[in-house]
């Protein structure tokens, strides 16, 4: 009978699988935020349809009516594969410690540092491309590991909230840096740090192909690669599993032998070694210079984005392009529709809002299959 009663609800067939709801829990929460956009979008007078159709041709997913020399809607589509690249480094950052039920929250100075470091060893040196890049991939990897082992540390030994510790270490990383870019780096014309050299640079910049010039974001590939191999670490790998296990309850993975300390500093390297590449994947690929005193929000827009993909690392993929599309098709919308760009965010904030309450979707949702059940 339970079966019965489940097979005849579309609804409950269609999200009562619990394998499957990393990618239905998510949906539901982006057709909500849509609903409710939609809404706001006809209160304004506006046509809902038309407003996110700009928002896909802002972003290169769809045709804009007409374009600029060298451009068609691949180079929009390339600029966007560019952005999203450190925004699914920067979730995978946040995916990881999530799994070892750690938070955090340092991913936006973890990438400031790593960034800055990469540009004055790199960025300001002569070296030829083909030994810059991978150095600066490198460079990224050491210091946001260095940064994210030492938040790991402190938990373990001292006890001291991870958030806490990656809080403060955001504003010694932010003040830092800011000083050194004012007084030794600093461009006098944008008050920002001195561009780095093309050949150090993640991003290949105006690469001729037919008739347009197009942005190659090297990173891309690796951070795709990466995802793949995080869901195939945590599915499948020992030290995956006990990641998992010491996230759900350390007491008992204690007492199953596993070692909490060593895999809390493990989980915090690795997620401070991906937001490290986020750093320069945004600093030394979608830009090509640091702007001092300020922490990106690619970083903070992470956790959300994580959230929305419940943490899984291919959720991660298509929620960093959602949320990354939103954004850059807002300028477009506002000046193809004739509304405010605080849309778009507003739209990405409802996102992000109903994405939060995922955990309560899934927990109403199962309830209603348990109900179901004991008819």
């Amino acid at each position: 009978m339970p079966d019965s009663n489940r097979r005849g609800n579309p609804l409950l067939r269609f999200f009562g699988n619990q394998r499957w709801q990393f990618i239905t829990i998510p949906l539901v929460a982006i057709l909500m935020s849509l609903i409710t956009a939609s809404i706001i979008v006809l209160i304004l007078g506006k046509n809902p349809l038309t407003t996110f159709q700009s928002l896909l041709q802002g972003s290169g997913f769809i045709p804009k009516p007409n374009y600029a020399n060298f451009k068609n809607v691949f180079t929009d589509f390339v600029d966007t594969v560019d952005a999203v690249t450190p925004m699914i480094f920067a979730s995978l950052a946040v995916a990881v410690a999530f799994h070892a039920g750690l938070f955090n929250i340092g991913v936006s100075g973890q990438m400031l540092l790593s960034g800055f470091v990469a540009t004055i060893v790199v960025g300001y040196s002569p070296l030829p491309a083909v030994l810059a890049k991978p150095l600066v991939i490198i460079i990224g990897i050491i210091v946001g590991a260095l940064v994210g082992g030492l938040i790991g540390f402190l938990k373990y030994r001292f006890n001291i909230n991870e958030v806490v510790a990656a809080i403060m270490l955001n504003y010694i990383i932010q003040y830092t840096i800011s000083f050194f870019i004012n007084t030794r780096y600093v461009d006098p014309v944008s008050r920002q740090s001195r561009v780095i050299s093309s050949a150090s640079r993640l991003t290949l910049l105006n690469v001729p192909y037919g008739d347009i010039r197009m942005r190659i974001p090297i990173a891309f590939v690796i951070a795709i690669l990466l995802a793949i191999f995080l869901w195939f670490f945590f599915a499948k790998m020992k030290p995956g599993f006990e990641m998992k296990m010491v996230g759900l309850n350390q007491v008992a993975s204690r007492y199953a032998g596993v070692r909490i300390g060593k895999t809390l500093i493990m989980a915090m390297m690795i997620s401070g070694a991906l937001a490290g590449l986020a750093g320069v994947s945004y600093y030394l690929g979608f830009f090509s210079s640091i702007q001092p005193n300020v922490l990106t929000s690619v970083g903070f827009d992470a956790i959300a984005v994580s959230l929305l993909g419940n943490s899984h690392p291919i959720g991660v993929i298509f929620s960093s392009w959602l949320i990354t599309a939103l954004s850059r098709g807002g300028t477009y919308m506002s000046s193809m529709v004739g509304i405010r760009y605080e849309i778009a965010a507003l739209i990405v904030g409802l996102i992000l809002l109903f994405s939060a309450m995922s955990q309560f979707i899934r927990q109403r949702i199962n309830a209603l299959i348990s109900r179901s059940d004991r008819r």
